[in-house]
C-alpha cells in the first residue's frame, strides 16, 4: 500500500516524521501533538482516524485504540513548507485525549518571567 499524496511532504526534515497538531473541530482547542511517518499518514487518511508513529516503541498506534477515545479526522491540513500537519478532529469516547486522563495534553501553564525581577542573561548581551 503506497497512497499518492497531492503534496510533496517533507518527511526528511525530521528524520522521516511530520509533527501533527491535533485540534478539536468543534471549539478549536489544541488537544495534543503526535508524529506521523508516511505509513501513519496514509492509514489516517484511509481509515479516517488519527494514527501516529510511536518514537519510543518504533511502531504505529491509533490514538484511542484501547481507551475508546479515538480521534475521528474531520479535516487534515499542511503548512506552507509541507513539514507539519494540522488534524481537526472529533473526539470519540469519554473525550480524554491525554494519557494523564485530561481532555488536552496542554494543561501545564508556564508563568512568564517578570522582566523587572529577572536578571539579564549574560549570553544575550553578546
Amino acid at each position: 500500500m503506497n497512497a499518492e499524496f497531492d503534496f510533496d511532504f517533507d518527511f526528511e526534515k525530521m528524520g522521516g516524521l511530520l509533527p501533527a497538531v491535533v485540534q478539536d473541530f468543534s471549539d478549536g482547542e489544541v488537544l495534543m501533538v503526535g508524529f506521523m511517518n508516511r505509513q501513519a499518514l496514509e492509514r489516517t487518511l484511509e481509515k479516517g482516524y488519527a494514527t501516529f508513529f510511536s518514537r519510543t516503541r518504533q511502531q504505529l498506534w491509533m490514538k484511542g485504540e484501547s481507551s475508546g477515545n479515538r480521534l475521528k479526522v474531520v479535516s487534515a491540513h499542511t503548512d506552507c513548507d509541507h513539514d507539519t500537519l494540522l488534524l481537526r478532529v472529533e473526539v470519540e469516547g469519554a473525550g480524554l485525549v491525554c494519557h494523564r486522563g485530561t481532555r488536552s495534553c496542554f494543561t501545564e501553564a508556564i508563568p512568564p518571567r517578570d522582566p523587572e525581577t529577572t536578571a539579564p542573561d549574560p549570553q544575550e548581551a553578546r
